[in-house]
């Protein structure tokens, strides 16, 4: 137990070092490679949240891993993070590393198949559609699970079509 509370000042001065030199090196890092670093875009954004997160926490709190080689891997993740971003732009490399948007409910029409494929409860629905001020079912034009995993609730409007553009990448299954 005494354990717990022991170190020294020269140990909390180097990971107070260390922290600084990680934080600034993250810092320049995101503004090279951009706000996409840290977006929740696609199922390879989120990792890359969590391998920068775990760096950086490894190499602060880890006395194996010095300030030096935290900060080069750091530079690779952002690297990997920068490629993939630019071959995702090949139709092959975007399906592999991007989930699919799902279409959740057509219409008033709940797609049950896809709720249960998409992990959605009917009562995680009917939240989102309280969130999106849908008081009636025929207010609802369609209701897509996003990449992200967030749902985003299309409202049906008299005057307008649904811009099929929109719909593009939705798989309806």
């Amino acid at each position: 137990m005494e354990s717990l509370f022991k170190t020294t000042w020269t140990s909390i001065a180097l990971m107070a070092i260390t922290a600084i030199g990680i934080y600034i090196t993250v810092i320049l890092l995101t503004r090279i490679s951009g706000k996409r670093s840290f977006s929740k875009m696609s199922s390879f954004d989120f990792a890359m949240t969590v391998a920068v997160g775990s760096i950086i926490a490894t190499t602060i709190l880890s006395s194996s891993v010095n300030l030096i080689e935290g900060m080069f891997g750091l530079a690779i993740v952002y690297l990997l993070q920068i490629t993939i971003a630019l071959a995702r732009r090949n139709k092959f490399v975007e399906k592999m590393v991007d989930n699919t948007p799902l279409l959740l409910m057509d219409g008033e029409k709940i797609l049950g198949h896809n709720l249960r494929k998409a992990r959605v409860s009917e009562s995680d629905l009917r939240s989102k559609l309280r969130e999106a001020n849908i008081t009636q079912l025929s207010q609802v034009k369609a209701v897509v699970f996003e990449t992200t995993g967030d749902i985003s609730v299309l409202h049906s409007n008299a005057n307008h079509a649904l811009d099929l553009w929109l719909m593009k990448d939705v798989n309806r299954d």
